[in-house]
Order: C-alpha cells, then sequence, then structure tokens
C-alpha cells in the first residue's frame, strides 16, 4: 500500500470512528450539533472544553453519554463555595493495618477518573477552581511530595453559569487559558423542544451503547497530530492571534480600544489542532485557512479579556473576534 493509499485508509477510519460516537450521542442528546462537535473535537485533540449555558440545556448528560459511548471511567464533581482542593485531587490518610502498623496512603479523588465533569465549575472560589491547573495541564497531580499521574485520555469537562448570575466566581485566567475550547451552548429551538420532551417524558430512558474504544480514541488524537499543516495556513493561524493583542500592529482597532490581553500561544495551539481535526472530519488529510477560521471563536473567545471600557461599553469577545477575523487577510502579509 502506498503512503497516499494508507494516508486515505487513515481518515476513512478517522470518519467511521468519529461517526459513530457521534450518532450514538444524537441518540440521546437533541440538538446542540456544533456543540457536541465542539466536544468531540476536543475529545480527539486530548483536550478539555468549557460549557457555557445557563442550567438545564442538557450539558451534564451530553459529558456523561460521551464518557459511556466510549466505555471510560466517569466522575462527577459538583462545584459549591465550600468545596476544597482535596475535595477534587485526594487527599493523604493514616491508615492502619490489621496488626497495628500505620502508614500513609493517599486516596485518590474524582479527578483521576478519564472524563472529568466539573459541574458549575464557577461556583467555587479561585482557590478551589485553581486545583485543577496542574491536572488540565500536565495530567498529573502533585500532594505534598508524591506526583502521581492521570490516566489517558484524561479530559475535563466543565460547565459554567453565566458570570451575571448570582453566586458565581469569575475563573483565574491561567484556568480559562488550559480549556481548549469554550463553547456557548443555546437554548433550543420550539422542534429541539418537542424532541427533548419526547425523549424525557415518555417511556424508559435511553441506554447509552459504548461504541468506541479507549485505543480508538488515543489513536485519533495520535493521527490528528500528524497531520501536515502548509506553512501560509500555520501563518494564518498565528497572525489571528497576535492580532488580538492591542499592542500588535495588526490588530484592529476594536482590539485596541476594547481588549486588555489577547491570546496566549495555548490559543494558535487550539487553532491550528482544531483545524487539522476538523480537516479530518471532512475527509482531507490537511486544513486550510478557513479551517483556522471556523476554530476561531471557540478557541479564542476564552483567552480574550476585555478592559474595564470593553465590559462598560458591553463588548463581547465573539464581536472582538469577528473584527479580528475582518482585518487579518488571509494570504500572507
Amino acid at each position: 500500500m502506498s503512503e497516499t493509499d494508507q494516508a486515505r485508509a487513515e481518515v476513512a477510519t478517522f470518519r467511521e470512528t468519529l461517526d459513530r460516537l457521534r450518532a450514538e450521542v444524537a441518540r440521546v442528546i437533541v440538538g446542540q450539533h456544533d456543540i457536541v462537535e465542539g466536544v468531540l473535537t476536543c475529545l480527539v485533540a486530548g483536550s478539555h472544553a468549557l460549557l457555557e449555558g445557563v442550567p438545564g440545556l442538557g450539558k451534564t448528560m451530553l459529558v456523561r453519554t460521551l464518557a459511556e459511548a466510549i466505555g471510560l471511567e466517569f466522575s462527577r464533581i459538583q462545584f459549591t463555595p465550600d468545596l476544597m482542593p482535596a475535595d477534587i485531587l485526594g487527599t493523604t490518610v493514616i491508615d492502619e493495618s490489621a496488626a497495628g502498623a500505620r502508614a500513609f496512603e493517599f486516596r485518590r479523588g474524582p479527578v483521576f477518573a478519564n472524563v472529568v465533569l466539573a459541574d458549575e465549575v464557577n461556583r467555587a472560589t479561585p482557590k478551589t477552581q485553581s486545583a485543577l491547573l496542574e491536572a488540565m495541564q500536565e495530567r498529573r497531580v502533585t500532594v505534598g511530595r508524591s506526583t502521581h499521574e492521570l490516566p489517558l485520555p484524561h479530559l475535563v469537562l466543565a460547565t459554567q453559569n453565566p458570570l451575571e448570575m448570582e453566586g458565581t466566581y469569575p475563573l483565574p485566567e491561567a484556568q480559562l487559558d488550559r480549556f481548549f475550547f469554550k463553547l456557548d451552548v443555546r437554548f433550543p429551538d420550539r422542534e429541539e423542544l418537542h424532541g427533548i420532551l419526547d425523549r424525557t417524558t415518555g417511556g424508559e430512558a435511553l441506554a447509552v451503547r459504548r461504541v468506541v474504544t479507549r485505543e480508538e480514541v488515543l489513536g485519533l488524537s495520535a493521527l490528528a497530530r500528524r497531520v501536515p499543516v502548509a506553512r501560509h495556513v500555520q501563518d494564518y493561524a498565528v497572525r489571528l492571534v497576535l492580532a488580538t493583542h492591542p499592542g500588535d500592529p495588526t490588530a484592529p482597532p476594536a482590539v485596541r480600544r476594547f481588549v486588555r490581553t489577547g491570546a496566549s500561544p495555548r490559543g494558535a495551539q487550539a487553532l491550528l489542532l482544531g483545524a487539522k481535526i476538523r480537516a479530518l472530519v471532512d475527509g482531507r488529510f490537511s486544513p486550510g485557512v478557513d479551517d483556522v477560521r471556523a476554530t476561531a471563536l471557540p478557541g479564542l473567545r476564552h483567552r480574550v479579556l476585555l478592559n474595564f471600557e470593553g465590559e462598560a461599553e458591553g463588548q463581547r469577545p465573539d464581536g472582538i473576534l469577528g473584527a479580528v477575523l475582518e482585518a487579518v487577510p488571509e494570504g500572507s502579509a
């Protein structure tokens, strides 16, 4: 088999595997196609997603369904103002044997699952939220002098209520940056509401079937990272990120006026890896500029931080990014 034929076969396998997973999720979740695609992209990227929306839109159900469809270990952490870091990471206790001997033993917390649902993550204090930083970036947890590796794949899928709701805390900037995508969960339309009622108010709840294995997911992730990217496509992603910084000469007027801090290098990584995955989903083994543009909003909206004037004027990161997309030419500048 030639290299071209092998690449085509790998892409076909990639699409078939994701199609199976997408179809199983769709049996349970009504609508929200963009959110499902975003979460699947984060799964393949081996990274994390922040889902924002008012309560009751199916965010928790989506995360649980995804874990069950792959057969991954799942845990749910309900974030509340009194939640402590040890409730997430685990703690060291003194264990006494039957013979009376005592020894220190580490009891693992819920973060050691493959898929961790951090439910209403912005209801906990910043101290507790920051307990996830090392786990999300380095896939490990340090407690005392001991370091413990997390299982792979490891995804934190966090749900968040809009900040204007009472009893919420803004996420630390360092934690926001560790989310691959931020996905805004919209309210369902009329037909979708009918579908939700049909599935949830009559008969038995649908059982989620295991349709993809852990090994297949890890294989998808490895393939996505091998996808080649043309230099001009990568340069477009770089120029988009640079244009989100108010001090950059290519930044549009909206960025210079309303933005305090632009996207980090992790933003460029999200754009490029997200574009690779989008190309594979479409059956292509190399992404284009349009793929980068399609990942700009979910990949950068939580990394563009508004200044005081932007907050006072009611500006939104999506609007700022729209100005960036219009200002940055697709060809090399």
